[in-house]
């Protein structure tokens, strides 16, 4: 099959942007309105989106929450809201946020392994492992666990939620009602997980679903996070402005996962785009003007603070001026970086700066036409720094419709992307295997030795 590009919609109901709330199209309730999330998740589909995309954070949000000015303040939890939207569509995934940091893998595994049998196996996971000290102060801690502390505990969450997932064998129920034998006993498998930071006996309570677990997502860019995703990730979502930062990216983690005995052909990356999309040049950036104009420079100072680590304050700096260091803290060290490099590469002011990064907080944010865009998708595509895109509309629904009515049917006359679903699970129209349950691969191998 001829490689096509792969679309993640990520589609907060409150909207991308920190402003979008107040755009006259969007609705003002939208973050938590289901009906609003019913909508964005059937226009995605109509739009023949691979996934619908939530992230999630365990405390108020930064970029405005605080101060009242930024829908993104409350929301649903992603998983139980999927599990509400899943009966409701057909092939559209669900990638849903959950923190390895402050979740234990068993309840984890059970929540994901359910979501993806109630979704006839269209579930992902997006591996986090949360880094706001606001989201520490939730659970029981005075401060947040290091960057290295995070990612250690990730990786070993990663593996203890992957043998859960793996307790009962494909094949192992039987339901046989003549015999009375409900599941293969030999076919159920307990975990016996002791490491660093879990003790798990298992086994998990929850079948295996069609696509056999959830996709695996993860979106570090740091040294640790690089490692991780390498590592377990089958999707990675990052972040990147320029085409050279997203080829090292896309080639470093091909050859780490290669290096790790993974096909780097099952590792798909997918770079973040906010894309304001117009009939015109002019009509895109009048989208972009308009979406702008609406930012209160209060909400915009928040947002730089939240994504430079919590700890800048920006309070009496001329906002028509530079951006002033900022101390490195043990957050998301990949984004503060990124934040840093956006400002100084463009000569930023902070009002150009919180302007700018305010509809994809570092992602890449393209103004122009369906032909200009897609221009773009594909240069990254056919050049080693995408696999595909994880597309983050400034507001919805609209943003998402300009999408879906202008730029799908362009992608598609180039023959980038695809006019039918391939299958029903997130794994078949990923283009991705299906896991071999592990004890049935040791089994296959003892035999075939003997």
């Amino acid at each position: 099959m001829t490689r096509k590009i792969r679309l993640g919609a990520f589609l907060p109901g409150g909207g991308q942007h920190v402003a979008a709330w107040r755009h006259p199209d969007s609705p003002s309730d939208g973050a938590t309105s289901f009906a609003f999330h019913v909508q964005l998740a059937r226009e995605a589909e109509r739009g023949l989106f691979d996934a619908y995309f939530l992230a999630d954070g365990l405390a108020v949000s930064f970029g405005g929450g605080m101060e009242g000015g930024n829908a993104k303040v409350a929301g649903f939890e992603p998983v139980t809201l999927f599990s509400a939207l899943s009966p409701l569509t057909k092939n559209i995934g669900f990638i849903a946020t959950a923190s390895t940091t402050y979740e234990e893998p068993y309840n984890l595994a059970r929540k994901f392994a359910s979501l993806d049998l109630i979704s006839d196996g269209r579930a992902g996971w997006n591996v986090v492992t949360t880094a706001t000290e606001a989201a520490a102060h939730n659970f029981n801690l005075d401060q947040q666990h290091p960057h290295a502390h995070r990612y250690r505990r990730a990786a070993e969450h990663v593996d203890v939620v992957k043998k859960l997932w793996d307790s009962f064998e494909d094949d192992a129920f039987l339901r046989d009602k003549k015999s009375g034998r409900f599941f293969h006993e030999g076919k159920l498998h307990l975990t016996d997980h002791r490491g660093e930071h879990f003790r798990v006996k298992g086994p998990l309570n929850v079948s295996r679903s069609p696509q056999g677990h959830p996709v695996i997502v993860q979106a570090g860019q740091s040294e640790d996070g690089r490692g991780l995703a390498a590592a377990t990730a089958e999707v990675i979502f990052t972040a990147h402005q320029r085409l050279d930062t997203a080829q090292e990216f896309y080639r470093d983690i091909k050859a780490r996962a290669r290096g790790l005995g993974r096909d780097p052909s099952h590792i798909l990356v997918m770079p973040g785009v906010s894309p304001f999309v117009g009939r015109t040049l002019d009509e895109a950036r009048e989208k972009y003007d308009r979406l702008t104009s609406l930012i209160l420079p209060e909400d915009g100072i928040s947002l730089l603070n939240g994504l430079t680590g919590g700890t800048l304050d920006l309070k009496g700096y001329d906002l028509d001026g530079p951006l002033p260091p900022a101390p490195p803290t043990e957050g998301m060290k990949s984004r503060q970086a990124l934040i840093r490099q956006i400002a100084d590469e463009n000569n930023f002011t902070i009002r150009q700066l919180y302007q700018w990064v305010a509809s994809a907080r570092g992602h890449f944010t393209i103004v122009g036409t369906p032909e200009s865009i897609v221009d773009t998708l594909q240069e990254w595509f056919e050049n080693e720094a995408a696999d595909g895109f994880n597309i983050l509309p400034p507001w919805l629904p609209t943003g998402l419709t300009d999408f879906v009515d202008l730029v799908i049917p362009e992608l598609q006359r180039r023959g980038l992307f695809r006019t039918a679903y391939e299958g029903r699970t997130l794994r078949e129209n990923l283009g991705l295997p299906l896991p071999t349950n592990r004890h049935a691969l040791s089994r296959s191998a003892s035999h075939a030795a003997e």
